[in-house]
């Protein structure tokens, strides 16, 4: 039998770059449904912005800013915007998602469709273009809701701390919670000529289509004992697990080059990605290896700078790429 058993090592740096390998940034403003999150080792929460580095090759950079708990108002009141601006260069690109916190009742973080929650895309869009960035407005991904009573005023930040239990279904159709939050950034991006990508269509389409017990897998439930770190289980139907965050990520990826098709060379869709930083599916290489097929060729993205290549069995026909 044939063995095909391919390894490359691209030891490339940021100043490694040819005048036809330029590093373009993929910024990314919003809230906890695209955020990085903390303890990685432990924490099997996931953000979609988090894991979208490994759908894109080396010429394209991820920099992900978006934070748990912010609306488009905190995020420019706490001078993360700002932030992001002293960043921003020419050909960057600019994705604002935000919605979920936008419709919080506290003052630090409630805007109002049609007015204040427009405003801010506004100013996203008109100080991105002044760096001659590219801005891409997205709306809010959906929250997983088969329950026709809710009001969409739960506290998201709240959930990481309910516990396991049978839902209240009461519907086989996903229900809406953001209304006229998700009207304003297709608005907006319409006014003013703006990108924009439908990732509650994109999402709805997808949880729908995985049903009331399939769309459990791409969020964070879990039953009691079931992960380590969090023992009296989680029913939480905001956030992503690893897996629904590298699925949610892959769909975006999809619709991102879809927009901007000087992008479309650089997209890849990777069998298995590596970060000890959790920005993959694996945070070990060993353990992508161990998990690939007999017999199928597996490619297999490593994120980390530095990592020791085990040995590779015989009878799997692996692909790294660095």
């Amino acid at each position: 039998m044939k063995r095909f058993i391919s390894y490359i090592l691209l030891v490339v740096g940021l100043f490694a770059f040819t005048s036809s390998g330029k590093l373009t940034t993929i910024f990314i403003i919003g809230d906890s449904t695209a955020a990085d999150k903390q303890n990685p080792q432990t924490n099997p929460e996931r953000g979609w912005g988090m894991v979208l580095q490994g759908y894109f090759d080396r010429h394209v950079r991820i920099s992900n800013h978006a934070v748990n708990g912010r609306s488009s108002k905190s995020f420019i009141d706490e001078g993360r915007w700002q932030r992001v601006l002293e960043e921003l260069k020419p050909g960057d690109y600019v994705i604002i998602q935000f919605g979920h916190n936008d419709e919080k009742n506290d003052s630090l973080r409630h805007t109002f469709p049609g007015g204040s929650f427009d405003d801010n895309l506004r100013r996203f869009v008109r100080e991105t273009r002044l760096r001659k960035a590219t801005p891409i407005l997205m709306n809010a991904v959906v929250r997983r809701n088969f329950f026709q009573a809710s009001d969409g005023s739960a506290e998201d930040e709240a959930l990481r701390n309910t516990k396991y239990e049978d839902e209240q279904v009461n519907s086989d159709t996903l229900i809406d919670t953001h209304g006229a939050y998700l009207l304003s950034p297709k608005r907006v991006a319409a006014e003013t000529g703006t990108l924009f990508i439908d990732a509650n269509r994109i999402t709805h389409d997808l949880e729908q289509g995985l049903g009331i017990e399939g769309s459990r897998r791409l969020h964070m439930w879990y039953r009691p004992g079931e992960v380590a770190s969090i023992p009296n289980g989680r029913h939480d139907n905001t956030h992503y697990n690893i897996y629904g965050a590298r699925v949610v990520a892959g769909l975006l990826a999809d619709a991102i080059v879809r927009q901007v098709p000087s992008l479309k060379k650089h997209l890849r869709h990777y069998d298995y990605v590596v970060s000890s930083e959790g920005r993959g599916n694996y945070m070990s290489l060993q353990e992508a290896i161990a998990d690939a097929p007999k017999g199928k060729k597996t490619v297999i993205r490593v994120l980390d700078d530095h990592y020791q290549l085990p040995p590779l069995p015989s009878d799997k026909r692996i692909k790294i790429v660095r």
